[in-house]
């Protein structure tokens, strides 16, 4: 049953990868394992030659504290996973308490600092069974304490992950081997800041296994990571291994977060953005760093929940010290309502020439890149950024189109207590929807005789504002309006349809279109027609 301070349970940081001795050391030394570092740069355009704008952000300790009233678990220089937390050098009880608004932070490499361990790093699978432990350990603190009014049945918890702590926390989700204190049922929710879910890439190649140095090998998709992740069979089976077992963990209750920012990554004096290359924050490539679901038949299901925000691994413009990637947490955590973003195309039109060309016989194609960018009201940043000078779009051939019509873009979480009207029952967001003219290509030349570089078959911003029902049995409202005609308010209803799931849905259609001589709109070619799908759920509902 729901406890009674849903949707705030405590929440276990798991932080990245350290390479080097002096990392691990580092990274030992601070309490909070760079969860609680914060920024003052922000990157409003994609170039390093444009001063960074000042936006100061605290931290993500620091504003789960300040906006939602989570502690640290820290007392008298002892942690929760010291024996003097609960009693002291004379054996007496102390009088620490753990509250459900918890920040707990895994410190898993102090058994490799040379500090405080023994220098030797163990292996992913002992980090893996350590946070079983310790999800087991904040259980029996939260439900001892009668304040919280908790059965241990009823105890929940949320993980947060940083690179490769996503993959210590999958390797705990998955392998039920290294769930030693049986509690992956307690975990509600995982979210994952730029984790290599399908591994690393240098030079466009994955990390082979026999690197074993510095444990750079735990980010090898061919035969470390399968083990490690229970996923042997379904990675002979895609070639992939960004899949979690629904069995073992709901894919519907994942997000993943991706950065674009590979040029702000000082890593290794920059040699790691520049083997790793373009499409990554870095050191992670965005199509490495999603995740879909697995059901038993080791079939893909949906994918889980995305969104790209222009920011590096990590540094000053890093993504968990980040005012999006804090948004974006938050939301999904304490939101209220999910919107998943899906663009279907309906058709594509060539320019005249070229569909002659193809006519005839000839072979064409063209590679369209799809852009989308969504803020909630009176917000200045964005939830989700993915745009072609930052290598995030979404990407369709002209040869495959028909085939891959349907593309989930992202996801976006909107939440009451954000709204700029509090006395307004609606929840809105704008995004913007562009798809680039692409090169065309016949039988593998340009095609340049009508090309114009930077052009777009589609552009164009949309308001979507939705009224959630009330009560049970009452109905969602949902309304939008274009933007092109200048700024407007969503006035425009639009009939939903009820899903299986308990979702709805709702489409808005689109077309790429000019005014013709006699005043009214006329498709154009080249042109994209389609709809944006929009799949709507009430969130946190218990």
């Amino acid at each position: 049953m729901p406890t009674p301070h849903a949707p705030f349970h405590p929440i276990i940081y798991v932080r990245g990868y350290a390479m080097s001795r002096g990392e691990i050391d580092e990274t030992t030394a601070d309490p909070f394992c760079g969860f609680n570092l914060g920024s003052t740069m922000y990157r409003a355009v994609p170039s390093k030659d444009e001063r960074p704008r000042k936006y100061v952000f605290e931290s993500p300790v620091v504003r789960l504290a300040s906006e939602y009233g989570y502690q640290d678990v820290y007392e008298d220089g002892y942690d929760i996973v010291d024996a003097e937390w609960e009693a002291d050098s004379m054996g007496k009880p102390t009088s620490n308490k753990l509250g459900s608004r918890s920040i707990v932070i895994y410190r898993y490499y102090d058994a490799a600092s040379s500090y405080l361990g023994s220098g030797k790093t163990p292996e992913i699978e002992d980090f893996a069974r350590g946070l079983s432990q310790l999800v087991a350990r904040v259980r029996d603190l939260v439900c001892k304490n009668p304040d919280n009014g908790i059965a241990p049945a009823d105890f929940r918890c949320y993980l947060v992950a940083h690179s490769m702590g996503g993959l210590v926390c999958r390797a705990f989700l998955q392998n039920p081997a290294l769930d030693t204190a049986k509690v992956v049922k307690h975990v509600d929710k995982f979210f994952t800041y730029a984790t290599p879910h399908n591994g690393i890439d240098v030079m466009g190649q994955n990390i082979p296994s026999w690197l074993s140095l510095n444990d750079i090998s735990n980010f090898d998709r061919d035969q470390r990571m399968p083990a490690y992740l229970d996923l042997a069979a379904a990675a002979k089976k895609h070639k992939r291994v960004d899949l979690i077992p629904e069995a073992r963990f709901p894919s519907r209750r994942v997000f993943t977060l991706v950065g674009s920012n590979r040029m702000d990554y000082e890593a290794a004096a920059g040699m790691s953005r520049a083997f790793v290359g373009h499409g990554s924050d870095g050191l992670v490539k965005i199509e490495n760093a999603t995740l879909c679901g697995l059901d038993g038949k080791g079939n893909i299901t949906e994918q889980c929940a995305k969104a790209f925000v222009y920011r590096a691994h990590s540094g000053y413009f890093g993504i968990v010290n980040s005012e999006e990637g804090f948004q974006n947490l938050a939301r999904f955590l304490f939101g209220d309502v999910r919107v998943d973003l899906w663009l279907e195309i309906d058709d594509i039109r060539l320019p005249d020439a070229v569909q002659k060309e193809a006519d005839a016989g000839r072979a064409v194609n063209a590679l369209y890149q799809i852009e989308v960018l969504a803020s909630p009201r009176g917000k200045l940043w964005y939830l989700t950024r993915r745009t072609s000078e930052e290598d995030s779009v979404a990407c369709v051939s002209h040869a495959d189109w028909q085939k891959t019509s349907s593309l989930y873009l992202s996801s976006v979480f909107l939440a009451n207590w954000a709204k700029v009207n509090k006395h307004r029952r609606s929840l809105a967001y704008g995004m913007t929807l562009g798809v680039r003219v692409p090169d065309y290509e016949i039988e593998k030349r340009l095609w340049l005789s009508e090309h114009f570089e930077g052009g777009y078959l589609f552009r164009n911003a949309l308001i979507l504002e939705m009224v959630p029902p009330v009560k049970e049995g009452d109905a969602w409202k949902v309304k939008y309006a274009w933007q092109d005609a200048g700024v407007s308010m969503a006035d425009t209803e639009i009939a939903a349809v009820q899903l299986k799931s308990g979702r709805i849905e709702v489409s808005v259609p689109f077309d790429s279109s000019t005014v013709a001589a006699n005043g009214k709109m006329k498709p154009t070619n080249p042109g994209i027609r389609g709809r944006l799908r929009f799949v709507i759920e009430g969130w946190n509902l218990g």
